[in-house]
């Protein structure tokens, strides 16, 4: 498990030296770093990271300003050289506080415990699934298995990443009960898993060993799909 981390603070030496901690911790992966929480607010409005580390006293707005202010947040660990604001800090429900210098054993403890409520969060989500109805049984697949759903006349055919499954059903009506933010149609026979794609060879989307046509009237449409979820850039 990755998590997804941003520091703000405006002391580059303290940039530095939590930088340097989260390089040395394998499941952290530092996706920006803000001076101030004006930098953090238009970053939190295209990337959600799983973790904060925040400064409390910084130009414009402080950190527990800020954290007052916004709406569903993600974990927060506070590094700060003053421990005046621990308790308020602590009442907005931050996962920890730290007091600079900080020592790399405290910061692991710290990264730690958010690792561990982020796993208990991640198994407490029931995995989304769908039943469909094959020869006379009623069979659950799990949304994440599928790869692509191909239509074969008043029947679509199921590819998941063990087995395929024929069900009587239009695509069209498939569609509606699938999320639309993890899958699109990108032919009139077709549907795919857009985090399934692994490459782009012409007209066609390769997931494993299949080949996957795009229509003509839909390409825009999938490639700006695919680009928003990162998989390819022009």
């Amino acid at each position: 498990m990755k998590i997804k981390c941003v520091i703000t603070d405006d002391e580059p030496i303290a940039r530095k030296g939590l930088r340097g901690y989260i390089e040395k911790t394998d499941f952290l992966t530092l996706t920006g770093e803000c001076e101030n929480a004006l930098q953090l607010n238009e970053l939190l409005k295209k990337e959600q990271p799983e973790l904060l580390f925040m400064d409390i006293e910084m130009p414009y707005i402080n950190g527990i300003d800020f954290l007052s202010g916004i709406h569903n947040p993600p974990k927060v660990i506070i590094t700060s050289a003053y421990e005046q604001y621990a308790l308020k800090g602590y009442e907005l429900n931050v996962t920890d506080y730290l007091l600079k210098p900080i020592p790399f054993d405290r910061f692991l403890k710290a990264v730690n415990r958010v690792h561990e409520l982020l796993q208990k969060e991640q198994e407490s989500i029931p995995e989304p699934y769908l039943f469909v109805k094959t020869d006379k049984l009623l069979k659950k697949v799990t949304i994440q298995d599928i790869l692509f759903i191909e239509s074969m006349g008043n029947y679509v055919l199921i590819h998941t990443s063990s087995s395929k499954e024929i069900t009587y059903s239009p695509l069209k009506s498939l569609l509606e009960f699938l999320p639309d933010n993890l899958f699109i149609q990108v032919h009139r026979s077709y549907i795919v898993q857009t985090s399934k794609v692994q490459a782009i060879e012409g007209n066609m989307l390769i997931i494993g060993t299949h080949k996957i046509p795009i229509a003509r009237n839909l390409r825009d449409e999938v490639l700006n799909a695919l680009l928003k979820d990162k998989l390819i850039s022009r």
